[in-house]
């Protein structure tokens, strides 16, 4: 009968454990890399509007453009927190949250970056720049809108929330397997 305990024992303490990997899900990774294209379209927009706001203010001619500009930057600056999918953003501006009101927002920002243009052509490179920045810009917010628009955000949100559930069952599980490999072994060191 002892025998029988220590072949069931050695069996038990010789099973492999139990390791269950998540993979990534395809659909979160290419949200997450939309997001980072957006954020690097926004900070472009942002070095953008700072070249403006210092051409602007160096010359002293134009100080009304340089502090549109300035704002252009603050909510740029706006835009790229929003990406993070920071829950204190989120906490405050609900609106963030919804890919339509965020498409909005990078929408205004794109405006803002292709408004006064340089007129006399003097600053060439520079309306080319704000050019590409803001249609780049207005690209992904008009990509947030059409998506919020067909609920997009709403399968990104139950995705994000079904993975978290996910890892925590899983980090249960191994912690259970842990706690049962540590009770088989101090059952086979009281039974010797």
């Amino acid at each position: 009968m002892a025998r029988n305990g220590d072949e069931e024992s050695s069996q038990g303490s010789s099973a492999p454990s139990v390791r269950i990997r998540s993979r990534a899900d395809p659909f979160l990774v290419v949200c997450r890399c939309f997001s980072v294209l957006t954020s690097l379209t926004a900070i472009l927009c942002i070095f953008v509007n700072v070249l403006s706001a210092v051409r602007s203010f160096r010359n002293g001619s134009d100080v009304f453009d340089g502090i549109f500009r300035c704002y252009a930057v603050a909510i740029a600056v706006f835009v790229v927190v929003a990406e993070t999918e920071w829950g204190f953003i989120f906490k405050f501006w609900k609106i963030l949250e919804y890919w339509a009101g965020r498409g909005m927002l990078q929408i205004f920002v794109a405006v803002m970056t292709r408004a006064f243009p340089d007129a006399n052509g003097a600053r060439k490179d520079l309306v080319l720049l704000q050019n590409i920045a803001s249609y780049l810009l207005l690209a992904c917010g008009l990509t947030y809108v059409v998506l919020g628009a067909l609920c997009i955000g709403f399968l990104k949100r139950a995705r994000q929330h079904e993975k978290i559930t996910r890892e925590q069952a899983f980090k249960d599980l191994e912690e259970l397997e842990r706690r049962r490999q540590e009770l088989e072994a101090l059952l086979v060191t009281e039974r010797v």
